[in-house]
């Protein structure tokens, strides 16, 4: 039951960050069609907005959700070697860890 209740919440995960990753850029794609900020302080001063830096935040969180259980999946069921798929799984955490702390360095200095 366990073991079912961790794919179940996998896959939810995996679902729902895909949705909010499928929308957030399809309002990415509207908002830079018909309002593309015309210079970097333009975009600085957007992307520095409250609203659009959690926005932004969540949608680094959803994609690096979305891939962590991508990537465990793939691993867990094509990595026989116990070590290997360790070694690998902890790679890939470090991998997305250290994306996400640059990630938020970005958001973070885009606000100054």
């Amino acid at each position: 039951m366990n073991m079912q209740m961790t794919g179940l919440r996998a896959w939810l995960v995996q679902r729902v960050a895909a949705v909010y990753v499928g929308l957030f850029s399809l309002y990415l794609l509207i908002h830079f069609t018909t309002d593309a900020p015309g210079s970097y302080s333009e975009w600085r001063d957007w992307v520095g907005h409250p609203g659009i830096a959690v926005s932004w935040a969540l949608f680094f969180i959803a994609l690096l959700l979305h891939a962590w259980v991508g990537m465990r999946d793939v691993l867990l069921d094509y990595v026989h070697n116990t070590a290997v798929r360790l070694v690998a799984l902890l790679g890939l955490a470090l991998f997305l860890l250290a994306q996400g702390l640059w990630a938020l360095t970005v958001l973070l200095g885009a606000g100054t």
